[in-house]
């Protein structure tokens, strides 16, 4: 039980950025960092090995910042959460999900049926001009946009959906080849957003990840360089229901195996290379972590990061937005992992 815990320890301590004090392999002393330096309570603590998951917001270091930390305990294989977060026919099912689909290799436009903006987004994009637009786009694409398309068509919805899905497939295609650099820079708002920049922000607070897992944090970067054998790339779309409008977005899933007992059975990113609306950078990391009270049992901790750069949430109304924001996430992370958790025990 011991080692098990200083495992959970070591890996919630890169998961949420915080550096690691010398730990010697006694109870308390672990019982005393999970509640020190985390900020659990003891009861917290025993929960998440009793099964039970547990949701925590973090500190942030802007108010545009939005950092929600969960884990649980499963008496599953880590296998078979990767087999399940991968599952888009399961996550197609899921009701906050409007549709998702993987892309092929090489992405086509025929992968993106169904990612479409709705009328309202439509109305939008003809009235937008950069710092001031309900879409989340850069400048030059406001530009061109508007002006390869027929505004008085009777197709309008058409000629826009096509244009917008043969652009993604572009810009994905981009990313392919440059990485972070065709994130490029949304001009929508007053600040403008360099996502690259911001992306890079966001990662560096889990400062802990380039010591321990320094492969996962440099493909990460430097993507489509300096990838390893144990790591596998795969894209996806979805539009979700988010907030007061259906939301369209692109996410890279980075899906590192765990070469030795030092390190999880699995770290997975989920990059998000593109939203239409509320988040101008996103990144979730989930660890498995093996537990090895009995060598028999094939549990696993799952831990989860959910972080997000989100406009809209300073002053005194964002402030308030923020607040609500932030414990639906919690609630809903603690929600999300029971639940992960009951299905695939079920599978045992």
């Amino acid at each position: 039980m011991i080692r098990s815990v200083a495992n959970i320890l070591f890996y919630i301590g890169l998961v949420i950025g915080l550096s690691l004090p010398g730990i010697s392999q006694t109870d308390a002393e672990l019982q005393n960092y999970f509640k020190n330096s985390v900020g659990l309570s003891q009861n917290q603590i025993a929960d998440i090995r009793g099964g039970k998951a547990i949701g925590k917001v973090l500190e942030s270091r802007t108010p545009d910042e939005i950092f929600v930390f969960g884990a649980v305990y499963i008496n599953a294989s880590p296998e078979s959460y990767v087999r399940f977060a991968t599952d888009f026919d399961r996550l197609r099912k899921l009701p906050e999900f409007v549709a998702i689909k993987k892309f092929s290799d090489p992405p086509q436009v025929a992968d993106l049926d169904g990612f479409t903006f709705d009328s309202d987004d439509i109305k939008a994009l003809k009235e937008c001009k950069p710092r001031h637009c309900d879409v989340q786009l850069p400048a030059q694409a406001m530009g061109n946009i508007q002006q390869s398309i027929h505004w008085d068509a009777p197709d309008l919805e058409h000629q826009v959906n096509q244009l917008l899905q043969r652009r993604a497939i572009e810009r994905l295609q981009e990313y392919h080849n440059k990485g972070n650099e065709a994130l490029g820079t949304y001009h929508d708002k007053d600040h403008p957003t360099d996502v690259p920049k911001q992306f890079e922000y966001m990662l560096s607070y889990t400062r802990v990840l380039p010591k321990y897992l320094p492969d996962f944090h440099r493909y990460l970067l430097a993507y489509p360089n300096a990838k390893s054998p144990n790591i596998e790339d795969i894209f996806y779309w979805a539009k979700v229901k988010f907030g007061l409008k259906p939301t369209l977005r692109v996410v890279q899933m980075v899906t590192l195996k765990g070469q030795s007992a030092s390190e999880p059975a699995y770290a997975i990113a989920e990059k998000q290379l593109y939203s239409s609306h509320y988040f101008e950078t996103a990144l979730d990391l989930t660890f498995c972590i093996r537990g090895i009270d009995d060598p028999k049992q094939p549990g696993f901790y799952l831990i989860k990061e959910m972080g997000s750069e989100q406009a809209g949430l300073t002053g005194v109304k964002g402030s308030i937005v923020r607040k609500v924001a932030v414990g639906r996430t919690a609630s809903s992370l603690e929600k999300s992992l029971s639940a992960i958790k009951n299905i695939l025990e079920a599978k045992q």
